[in-house]
């Protein structure tokens, strides 16, 4: 099993996004037709000649109908498109849609564009087989919750997360980790590079370089020479070098919650208090990671009706202890559960605070007790981080 060392990126690419947000949106209203199913576009204004294809499916793309084209000459290529005008509120409630399901994950989420954003999730560098189970089940939810695509690409670098999650589309999960540029980046034609423009190519090609690998492979020193500094990003592009760190906004961070839909239902109390557990210590990680507390815990049921539920308790006192949000958790649980099969749990952390704040009182005599359990969670924090998340874990998961 691989275990990561470095950084764990995650860059999360919609499926050409206007059209599948129009259909998916269509589909919800009661059409019958799904547009990603039949030769249809996404375009601007038809009449005036000046509206332009803006996204397009795959059997208009079959018909040779190209992104920026004009709709007048799309029609000449496919007299039976289909042209929907494109609605930007609704792209802009669906890309915030995805976004929360994120936040289930990782509170260090940039938004590259409206369809794109990077994700880091090192806090689950586990091995390359978590990840992918880890970016199987946001690709899930995202196309079972909201109905719609992504393509992941994962890796240890911003650049390759990117490059990886523009292979084979759609609906698919990519790695490019840094041992991996030779066999899966080089052979590719130098066009595909991210940041290689049209009219960078041809002067590539001058220069005797085609694909990826032979950019790579170039003297840095002449590429700086023809293409200024330009010339030195796109070698260490090629080389798959890229420090830059995904960006987040830790001022937006209102929460920190976690959800599991089951693969079967559960009936009984022991089986939730398990999954609880499980969305309570990745919760309480993350919360310690942006180093903040919780004054606020909620618990989320969701029945086989698919009708939900919640039920929160604001504390006296903010924590970052996992025992103690697990023991917030169950008693909320216990008071919410009606006794019916339960398809979805969810925990979430809000009100948070920084963590170097704490409210004590003179009748407070469990401060030791605190300072002993902050101390058990930052070690297996750390032990987790170094070694994996399975490098310790709770007695009751040993039989699993």
């Amino acid at each position: 099993m691989v275990k990561f060392n470095e950084k764990l990126i995650f860059h999360i690419d919609v499926n050409s996004a206007f059209l599948s947000w129009s259909a998916a949106d269509k589909l919800m209203q009661g059409e019958e037709v799904d547009l990603r199913e039949i030769a249809s576009v996404i375009g601007g204004d038809e009449q005036s000649r000046r509206g332009v294809v803006l996204a397009k499916s795959m059997l208009a793309k079959k018909n040779g109908i190209i992104t920026g084209e004009s709709l007048f000459n799309a029609r000449k290529k496919c007299r039976d498109l289909v042209v929907i005008s494109p609605d930007f509120s609704l792209y802009e409630r669906c890309s915030r849609s995805m976004r929360e399901i994120f936040s289930d994950y990782t509170p260090y989420v940039e938004k590259f564009s409206i369809d794109e954003c990077f994700l880091d999730v090192t806090s689950y560098n586990t091995s390359k087989e978590a990840a992918l189970a880890l970016a199987s089940e946001i690709k899930d939810r995202i196309k079972i919750e909201l109905g719609f695509t992504v393509n992941i690409g994962i890796s240890d670098v911003k650049l390759l997360a990117k490059m990886a999650s523009d292979f084979e589309k759609p609906d698919k999960i990519h790695t490019l980790f840094k041992n991996e540029i030779e066999k899966k980046l080089w052979n590719l034609q130098v066009g595909e590079l991210f940041m290689v423009g049209k009219r960078t190519v041809p002067r590539l090609n001058n220069l005797n370089i085609f694909t990826i690998g032979d950019l790579a492979q170039y003297d840095a020193s002449i590429l700086k020479y023809h293409f200024k500094s330009s010339g030195c990003t796109m070698w260490k592009y090629a080389n798959g070098i890229d420090n830059s760190q995904v960006k987040w906004n830790k001022y937006e961070l209102k929460g920190i919650s976690n959800s599991t839909t089951l693969s079967e239902d559960i009936n009984s109390k022991g089986e939730a208090y398990k999954v609880l557990l499980t969305l309570v210590e990745h919760t309480a990680t993350r919360l310690r990671n942006v180093k903040k507390c919780s004054y606020c815990i909620c618990v989320t049921i969701r029945n086989q009706e698919f009708n939900d539920y919640s039920r929160s308790k604001t504390l006296n006192n903010a924590t970052d202890s996992t025992q103690e949000i697990l023991e917030t958790v169950k008693k909320l649980f216990d008071e919410l559960w009606k006794g019916e099969p339960i398809r979805l749990l969810g925990v979430s952390l809000n009100n948070l605070c920084k963590d170097n704040f704490k409210q004590t009182s003179i009748f407070d005599t469990d401060n030791a007790r605190d300072e002993k359990q902050r101390s058990i969670d930052k070690t297996m924090d750390s032990l987790r981080h170094k070694y994996g998340e399975n490098i310790v874990m709770k007695s009751v998961f040993l039989k699993k």
